[in-house]
């Protein structure tokens, strides 16, 4: 029997963002910063808003692949701060990814952007999201980015 991995959705992050800061071709690929200004976490039994700082310190390579690592935080509702680490890949078709860096609308089914989020935080009730790996499923917008955060169990 092969052995089977199974995920249970938590929460979504939408995450806005600001405008693109690049630092230009690195010798490996293009470093662009994108700092992160807002948004809001939803889910059963946790519900926040992200902090207005931090940023998706990204690397996309000549092929288009792109590197993401961001680096933010979030206030859940009765309080808690909860940093969050997330690095993952977004890749596509070329013209899609380019229309995305441009800010125009893509269907976020035709890119694959997945992540790997790690959590800290002091708050006991919140412990589980550092004892527990997670899966994130993302979407670029031109505004956002929307992160459907799975539990792998």
């Amino acid at each position: 029997m092969t052995p089977q991995l199974s995920t249970r959705y938590v929460f979504t992050i939408t995450a806005r963002i600001g405008e693109v800061t690049s630092a230009g071709d690195i010798g490996t690929g293009v470093r662009r910063i994108i700092p992160i200004i807002g948004g809001e976490v939803k889910g059963e039994g946790i519900n926040g808003k992200v902090c207005a700082f931090g940023a998706d310190f990204q690397i996309i390579r000549p092929n288009e692949l792109i590197e993401l690592e961001a680096k933010y935080a979030f206030e859940t509702d009765d309080g808690a701060v909860v940093y969050v680490e997330n690095k993952g890949l977004r890749f596509g078709p070329v013209d899609l990814l380019q229309k995305l860096k441009r800010g125009e609308p893509v269907d976020p089914k035709l890119i694959y952007c997945r992540t790997v989020p790690r959590f800290e935080t002091g708050a006991e009730k919140y412990r589980w999201l550092m004892e527990n790996l997670f899966i994130g499923s993302a979407a670029r917008h031109a505004d956002r980015v929307v992160i459907d955060v799975h539990q792998v169990l």
